[in-house]
């Protein structure tokens, strides 16, 4: 069995457990922040058997593409040095990280 622990943008938490839900894949959703931009995100943890995996991954793919944006000027760029905090800038954003994790023991109580 494997974990798929599972980082995505808040913006795309919601599409992507109805994807995984319907497809019959239970997860367990945990809030989270980011460090960067200091914006939402949610963490998923999917447990799924070894063959079921690269699927998981192909759902994910699809529901949370990458994507860039405007940061306005905000507390969220008073740590990018060199950056004047007057001026928008481009930042890439969605996406996904996605741990492949080992499960020794599943057990349901």
């Amino acid at each position: 069995m494997k974990l798929l622990l599972t980082i995505v943008q808040d913006t795309d938490a919601g599409k992507l457990q109805k994807a995984l839900t319907e497809r019959g894949f239970g997860v367990t959703k945990l809030s989270s922040t980011g460090g960067f931009l200091r914006q939402g995100n949610t963490t998923f943890l999917i447990g799924v058997e070894g063959e079921e995996v690269r699927v998981v991954k192909e759902i994910i793919t699809t529901n949370c593409g990458e994507r860039t944006d405007l940061l306005v000027p905000g507390a969220a760029m008073a740590d990018l040095e060199g950056v004047y905090a007057a001026q928008a800038t481009e930042v890439t954003l969605g996406g996904a990280i996605i741990f492949t994790l080992d499960v020794e023991d599943f057990v349901r109580v």
